[in-house]
């Protein structure tokens, strides 16, 4: 796992928010199966992989941010520049 010590906390933030974005979307989408709505179970659930996309995205964007700074610290134990 990398951790980010640069200023990159309104991306990271961004992450969180389209996580639980995701999570809420994916939600929807089973309790829609549930109650057999599959057109709106299938519009939240692409609305989530959407979201966990742009989650995905941020973090790339904060991964790449820090490693070119030099500040990544990893746990298979290498230090940060």
């Amino acid at each position: 796992m990398a951790t980010a010590k640069t200023g990159s906390g309104s991306v990271l933030e961004e992450a969180a928010r389209e996580l639980e974005a995701a999570a809420h979307d994916a939600r929807v989408a089973f309790d829609c199966l549930a109650f057999g709505e599959l057109d709106r179970a299938h519009t939240s659930a692409l609305t989530a992989r959407v979201a966990a996309d742009a989650a995905v995205t941020a973090l790339q964007a904060a991964l790449l941010a820090a490693s070119t700074a030099g500040w990544v610290n990893s746990d298979a134990g290498q230090r940060s520049w």
